[in-house]
């Protein structure tokens, strides 16, 4: 699992992928979302703008990312 920092919240869930490298483009990044290839704390997110606070928990293409707030 792969701590990630992040230094407000909330933050929309598409932007995470995006910044972290999981996609190229923000625009990739709802169309995955959308489809249901995204999980948030061990539930499927279809929400693009979901908000992604401290401590959650996203599995996206084999690859877990915790949010840690600093």
């Amino acid at each position: 699992m792969r701590k990630v920092e992040i230094t407000r919240e909330p933050v929309e869930l598409y932007k995470i992928l995006k910044f972290e490298g999981l996609v190229s483009t923000g625009g990739e990044a709802k169309l995955l979302i959308a489809d249901g290839q995204v999980t948030v704390n061990g539930e499927i997110e279809t929400r693009r703008r979901k908000k992604i606070v401290n401590g959650d928990v996203i599995e996206f293409r084999g690859e877990t990312l915790q949010m840690q707030l600093i």
